[in-house]
């Protein structure tokens, strides 16, 4: 454990000091704020049934919902639970716990694609980004940004730029004094120096978002 945490202080070290000679921007923001706090969710069946879970009701829903799942599935400890666990339960069980009939239909999808091979976190780990991405938005609720977020934070991928996020565009735009908030496109553009660290990058801007003058951490934006 110990070992992981260093290569990825490195890792981190490393992006930042890229960032930085990459883009005067950034290097203001890490001047001004520092390095964006660790953040890591397990690679598993479990964080993506959260992905789905969150969609479409605030964070402390979903954090209820997901709390009762478990509770439900894994009654004994807090072990985290599996597709054969979900796919297991009726409906009765998953409107108890606050599933709405697409999220079940979202979430059956998930496990049967665990359960049939369609999706495999060894797999995952093996293949492209994009080839990633696409294997993750062929499930059911599994869109392009949960893909992309799920590959910078669980699978630990160092070049990943989730354009779609709202907060990114923000930040990009208070980051870069633009004055319109820019299009995914232009995000991506703005990225291209950020090569090969954009996740580094992505991590920076929601820092900046919520720690950078006038982040919502401050004064409202």
């Amino acid at each position: 454990m110990t070992r992981s945490i260093k290569e990825d202080t490195d890792l981190l070290q490393q992006a930042l000091d890229h960032l930085s000679g990459a883009d005067r921007h950034m290097a203001d923001a890490i001047a001004e704020i520092g390095a964006p706090p660790p953040r890591h969710r397990p690679a598993d069946f479990a964080t993506l049934m959260d992905v789905i879970i969150a969609q479409q009701v605030s964070t402390a829903s979903a954090r209820a919902i997901s709390g009762r799942l478990t509770e439900r599935l894994s009654p004994q400890d807090s072990k985290r639970f599996g597709p054969e666990g979900f796919i297991a339960l009726t409906e009765d069980d998953l409107r108890a716990v606050g599933f709405s009939r697409q999220k079940m239909a979202y979430g059956r999808d998930l496990a049967a694609a665990f359960l049939d091979g369609r999706v495999s976190i060894a797999k995952l780990r093996r293949m492209s980004d994009e080839a990633a991405i696409a294997a993750l938005s062929s499930v059911k609720g599994i869109g392009r940004w949960s893909a992309e977020v799920f590959l910078l934070f669980s699978l630990k991928r160092p070049d990943v730029m989730p354009a779609q996020d709202l907060a990114l565009l923000v930040a990009a735009q208070r980051l870069k004094g633009l004055r319109a908030r820019p299009e995914p496109k232009k995000l991506l553009k703005l990225a291209e120096p950020w090569r090969p660290f954009r996740s580094y990058g992505a991590r920076m801007l929601w820092h900046y978002y919520r720690n950078g003058k006038g982040g919502i951490g401050g004064q409202p934006l």
